[in-house]
């Protein structure tokens, strides 16, 4: 299998509106970011995803670029940003950053130049139709609206959005508009960029014709059907296109959100020889507790799916390689979501923490997990930023959903629950902002923070501290083989991991309570434990709450 830098670093991600704050305006900032390198550094990691930095009116933090080649002013300056590169690659870390190409937000010039008329020549960048019997041309749903349409009373005419009204759908068939991006992507590079998250990437080529769904409408009353914008032919096209034309500095690597991907559609995204990308996200693992109605409708879920999907996924990629995550900006926090954030917080977080890293893939941490940071105690609904939430809770009410299971499930998987502020010390608001932050502190900070962990040898920072000094020095964390073992057992996750005549086999009990395994090989060493020496009696370990350990068999 050939090397690559992205298969070996661990890649922490960084909100940057909710990491550090230098000048006293409640934000994050680049600054922040420089000033932590050295916090980086010991943690040991070998690169940073980058949350969108770019100009936008925030309708979607960040996600809704209308400047793809400044820096936003709350967050920063493009000098600020060459800094920033600049100290990252000194400490010899990468730089990740995130892109949003799907769409823009309706503030950029394009969008602003082709709202103006049907003759404008950048009409055409976006996607207007026609309504159909005096409705929307189709009965797309979006991801943040009842409907995928909004008429602009100007032309008269239907645009395109995915997600937010303020978020319109690049039109990726015109020529013209994948040029532009690509020469943006080569500018970025130029400026030392590493490579790019490319957000919702597998989204960009829609159905010919937009044709209403066939499916059932959802209580909205309209279809979130994938099969008509997901994954769709040109999309590989494409990505073959940008991967010649703009990803010309050796060795950037392009990772992609690609929500709606199997094993077998996401091995012809990463497959080497397509060149088209280098890593997926896939939400099989965080789609696991949703039901129908997307991630919003919470279900009770078995360990067996879970490691059904997990397995899927490490022996079916082919020559392809893993992202393995457990929470990032969109999703609540692992150790509330996975583990027990309150009696085993600290032993359930490194129980997850040790099944990631064990994977056979490249780790991503969220800011704030290795600490074993929780979900917010939100008070209501005037606590939330996210226009995902927000649009959530006022049109399940209107659905006729009660106030009190709308907030509950926001309480347990909106995405705000990831993007409080970063937990430093002991200090007003966490030690992020001497102000009022954009986002109000988790109040947990004032016993769960950097500067407890770092004083602490037994907290879940050493922990993942060690997991990745481990995995730079052991070859069989990175390009072991994956076996699975155990399989039946419904509170184990256990598997093999195998390079040259090495092995290591990885058991772990994700529930808080106690349970046996029967050990087949015969242990030569404990390798790692989250909770001291095994109890192994007659080939029989016993696993108390969410212990971990690591043997070499």
């Amino acid at each position: 299998m050939e090397r690559k830098w992205w298969k070996e670093a661990v890649v922490y991600q960084i909100y940057p509106r909710s990491f550090y704050d230098t000048n006293g305006d409640g934000i994050g900032d680049l600054k922040g970011i420089i000033e932590k390198i050295d916090y980086l550094k010991d943690l040991g990691i070998g690169a940073v995803w980058l949350n969108p930095i770019y100009e936008s009116p925030n309708e979607d933090m960040g996600y809704d670029i209308s400047n793809y080649q400044e820096v936003i002013e709350e967050i920063g300056t493009l000098d600020d940003f060459d800094l920033l590169i600049k100290k990252l690659h000194e400490n010899g870390i990468k730089l990740i950053m995130d892109l949003v190409v799907n769409h823009t937000s309706d503030e950029h010039e394009w969008f602003v130049e082709s709202r103006k008329s049907k003759n404008n020549d950048k009409r055409d960048y976006y996607i207007w139709k026609d309504g159909k019997d005096g409705k929307q041309p189709n009965n797309w749903a979006s991801f943040f609206t009842p409907s995928a349409w909004k008429l602009d009373e100007q032309t008269g005419q239907y645009y395109l959005h995915l997600f937010s009204e303020k978020q319109p759908d690049l039109n990726w068939q015109n020529e013209k508009v994948r040029e532009e991006v690509f020469s943006m992507i080569r500018w970025w590079l130029d400026r030392g960029v590493d490579g790019f998250r490319m957000d919702v990437i597998n989204l960009l080529d829609k159905a010919k014709g937009y044709p209403d769904s066939d499916k059932a409408p959802n209580i909205m009353g309209y279809v979130f059907d994938d099969e008509l914008f997901a994954n769709r032919e040109n999309v590989h096209v494409w990505l073959k296109e940008m991967r010649e034309k703009a990803f010309v500095k050796e060795n950037s690597v392009i990772v992609g959100e690609t929500p709606f991907v199997t094993v077998d559609t996401a091995k012809e995204y990463v497959d080497p020889k397509n060149k088209e990308m280098d890593m997926v996200f896939s939400f099989e693992v965080m789609d696991i507790d949703s039901g129908d109605f997307g991630k919003w409708e919470i279900i009770d879920y078995d360990l067996k799916k879970l490691k059904d999907i997990i397995t899927d996924w490490q022996l079916g990629i082919g020559e392809g390689w893993n992202s393995l995550f457990w929470s990032n900006h969109d999703q609540p926090r692992a150790v509330s979501r996975f583990g027990d954030d309150k009696k085993y917080r600290i032993k359930s977080a490194k129980m997850l923490a040790t099944v990631l890293h064990m994977l056979k893939g490249t780790p991503y941490i969220f800011q704030g997990e290795e600490l074993g940071m929780t979900n917010m105690p939100f008070r209501n609904i005037y606590d939330i930023s996210d226009i995902e939430s927000i649009n959530y809770y006022y049109e399940s009410i209107k659905a006729g959903i009660s106030e009190a299971a709308a907030w509950d499930v926001i309480l347990k998987k909106g995405r705000d629950n990831a993007r409080t502020p970063m937990q430093w010390n002991d200090e007003k608001n966490g030690g992020f902002s001497t102000a009022e932050p954009w986002q109000r502190a988790n109040p947990n900070y004032e016993f769960i923070n950097v500067k407890n962990c770092r004083c602490d040898n037994d907290s879940v920072y050493h922990y993942y501290k060690k997991l990745i000094k481990m995995r730079k020095e052991n070859e069989i964390m990175v390009y072991g083989n994956y076996e699975p073992k155990h399989y039946e057992h419904e509170d184990v996750i256990s598997f093999i991991r195998e390079y040259n005549d090495l092995r290591w086999l990885i058991v772990v009990n994700f529930y808080g309570r106690e349970t046996k395994v029967q050990i087949e090989s015969k242990v030569k060493a404990l390798v790692l434990s989250n909770c001291g020496e095994p109890d192994i009696i007659d080939g029989i370990l016993k696993l108390r709450p969410y212990d971990a350990y690591v043997f070499e068999v």
